[in-house]
């Protein structure tokens, strides 16, 4: 392909001359690739890295729990614990039986992401929640309770994130009559320096970023913490009101609301990178 070609299919696609924040770590070229080949100008700024649990025992006491004395019920919030319990249960050398356990107990997922990660070990959700959020995990189990599919005195292990105690979720069940068993396979730390964030508020509030694309509730909140560090948090605020935020999902754009901000770009149905720069390809394009 010519560049002539290249830059005509850029500016086809509604985005050239556009840039776009991200805020990703993980995936955070994939994510930049899909908007630059549309002809974007990416703004790369990670803010959150993931890292292992440093409570290892912890982790491995609960991985044995659910092996040798499986769970009445698993529920996983994200893919990204389960891949990290199955890694830990690799390094116990205990993945089969790990697997073998997560097979044979009915599990409750939060959204599509959870499956997809499990679906390369060759096991697979039983449920999926009625909608990707904590309020999703609860309607399902409170309809399946109604079923006859009894919460009281079941053990349920439940892998959480972060350090996020889930409350709603904990007290839920607790409140239901189940032995609750939470896990935090993972936690997030700040990725880009402080001073690179700091830039990236500038250039917000001085409306040189056409729109900022969240992937996690931590972005959100850390892009916020800095900002209220530096002074800046209301000029922050005032300046998301003017500039496109896209969230992937509902949990995330749940996050933006609770702080004033209301996001312009949610996809809907598919709560993926792909889906999401579909969404803010069209939304940008609109108000070319």
């Amino acid at each position: 392909m010519t560049d002539a070609s290249v830059l005509s299919e850029a500016t086809a696609s509604g985005l050239a001359g556009r840039r776009v924040a991200l805020p990703e770590s993980r995936a955070l070229e994939v994510f930049a690739g899909l908007l630059e080949r549309r002809g974007a100008e990416v703004w790369r700024c990670p803010l959150i890295a993931i890292h292992d649990s440093p409570d290892r025992t912890a982790i491995e006491a609960w991985l044995h729990r659910a092996i040798e004395a499986p769970f009445d019920r698993l529920i996983f919030l994200t893919g990204e614990g389960f891949t990290r319990l199955t890694g830990f249960a690799q390094c116990a050398g205990r993945e089969d039986t790990w697997l073998a356990a997560v097979a044979r107990t009915p599990t409750l997922v939060r959204g599509p992401k959870p499956g997809r990660a499990m679906k390369p070990f060759g096991v697979r959700p039983d449920a999926v929640a009625a909608a990707p959020t904590t309020e999703g995990i609860i309607e399902t189990l409170s309809g399946q309770d109604r079923a006859g599919q009894h919460l009281a005195g079941q053990r349920i292990g439940v892998q959480l994130y972060g350090a996020e105690p889930n409350r709603r979720l904990l007290g839920f069940l607790e409140q239901a009559g189940a032995d609750v068993f939470p896990v935090w396979p993972y936690r997030y730390a700040d990725a880009a320096e402080t001073g690179r964030v700091t830039g990236l508020i500038a250039a917000l509030i001085t409306g040189e970023v056409d729109a900022i694309a969240f992937t996690s509730q931590a972005q959100v909140r850390r892009l916020l913490r800095v900002a209220r560090d530096a002074g800046h948090e209301d000029a922050l605020l005032s300046a998301l009101g003017r500039t496109v935020v896209a969230a992937i999902g509902p949990v995330v754009a749940e996050e933006l609301c609770t702080h004033g901000i209301s996001p312009a770009v949610v996809p809907e149905g598919r709560y993926f990178m792909k889906p999401l720069v579909s969404a803010l390809t069209r939304h940008l394009r609109g108000t070319a």
